[in-house]
């Protein structure tokens, strides 16, 4: 019988330092969304205050009177501008109607010059007489005893 009071007795204890632990936990556990809950109020106030800086810095009297003072700006008068009659000529072309654009023929020169290639020299440039076996195969090399593979 005493043994059977000295397990419960033991047990109640295990069973309390239990509820403890888990009490500490959940204490913990709501101090750190406290926590979170203050600093996410915190940066929302920030973000607030930025947002009212940026409005204020961003009104446009302000930045007409900073223009105005910084920028040696001058009103647009009517008289400005001109009519389209008054522009002049488009310049001559000079390529035969037909005939490819020299930009692009100067491109292409300078694209088939370049060697598509090239190496950097770190990696050695591969011989171009190696069997056969090394170099991957075609696609028409796949097919095995003629049957389509699908």
């Amino acid at each position: 019988m005493r043994l059977l009071h000295l397990l419960v007795i033991g047990m109640l204890i295990f069973a309390a330092s239990y509820v403890y632990r888990i009490k500490m936990e959940s204490t913990a556990r709501v101090e750190r969304v406290l926590q979170l809950n203050a600093d996410i109020r915190e940066q929302r106030n920030a973000i607030a205050a930025l947002r009212a800086q940026w409005a204020k810095l961003d009104a446009p009297l302000r930045l007409q009177g900073l223009a105005e003072r910084h920028l040696p700006l001058k009103p647009v008068n009517a008289n400005q501008y001109d009519s389209l009659k008054n522009l002049p000529e488009r310049p001559p072309n000079f390529t035969r109607p037909g005939s490819r654009d020299p930009i692009g023929a100067m491109i292409d020169t300078i694209e088939a010059a370049a060697v598509p290639d090239s190496t950097t020299g770190s990696i050695a440039k591969p011989a171009s007489d190696q069997p056969a076996a090394d170099q991957p195969a075609s696609l028409g090399d796949t097919d095995q005893g003629g049957e389509d593979q699908q």
